[in-house]
């Protein structure tokens, strides 16, 4: 069934946008003059949301009825997609992998971060998300002086770089993308289940999909969409900007 917003006056049309630093300060809120904006936008194109974070984060950006608010949202890049205010479709990592595989990959890296000698280790060197794992050598639960010392001797030794290296030999057959970000810990995810996973709701049904992202450059969580064949992209730098750029598109 079409999810197409019903009587935007641009129904081929599909803007899709980022949550944070596109429609919200970065890890802030949604201003009230953001979302009215939003719903303005949805008498004119289709409006779909797509962030990296899981449903309750979103939810605390955008407000809890956001669900409802747009014509589509994926949280987790889609893992989770309500069309029209409905659940749509649903994936999870161990779905996908299977126990045996994801077993073997955990026993893996707990033997790998075993043997390595760093100058700390704490705990939770491995945490299970839906959509992916969080691999920390030093362990999650570190203090931040801890946290800081580690990213020092990381970048000295390149502690992080060099398991990513051994995984991405041990398992070929799994497909997985890693991505090393933050001070302490690697993200290790299915290749593709960035947020152009989402497009594979959305690109038969939509004739042009705008994307607005903040964090379009190579390596930024946007940039996969964000360069797409699929889309059309749009570098905003933060609410205002997103608004300026949509009133010169979609309002005029």
């Amino acid at each position: 069934p079409s999810c197409a917003a019903q009587g935007a006056a641009m129904p081929g049309t599909l803007a899709l946008f980022d949550v944070d630093g596109t429609l919200t300060a970065p890890r802030k809120k949604a201003l009230p003059e953001m979302l009215e904006f939003m719903q303005e936008l949805r008498k004119k194109v289709t409006v779909g949301i797509v962030g990296g974070s899981d449903l309750s984060k979103i939810k605390e950006q955008l407000g809890e009825g956001c669900v409802e608010a747009y014509d589509f949202l994926f949280s987790e890049n889609g893992l989770m997609a309500f069309a029209g205010g409905k659940l749509l479709a649903t994936q999870s990592l161990k779905a996908h992998l299977g126990e045996a595989a994801l077993k073997r990959f955990i026993n893996f890296v707990l033997v790998e971060i075993a043997a390595i000698d760093i100058p700390v280790k704490r705990g939770t060197f491995i945490e299970f998300r839906n959509g992916m794992l969080n691999v920390s050598p030093v362990g999650r639960n570190c203090s931040q002086e801890e946290r800081d010392a580690f990213e020092a001797y990381d970048k000295e030794h390149g502690v992080r770089a060099a398991l990513v290296d051994k995984l991405k030999k041990e398992f070929v057959d799994l497909n997985l993308t890693y991505s090393v970000g933050g001070q302490i810990s690697f993200d290790v995810f299915p290749q593709g289940w960035d947020k152009t996973f989402c497009l594979q709701f959305v690109e038969k049904e939509f004739d042009a999909i705008h994307f607005f992202g903040d964090k379009t450059y190579p390596g930024g969580n946007d940039y996969e969409i964000f360069s797409s064949d699929k889309t059309v992209g749009h570098t905003v730098t933060s609410p205002e900007d997103t608004r300026a750029q949509c009133t010169e598109l979609f309002l005029k």
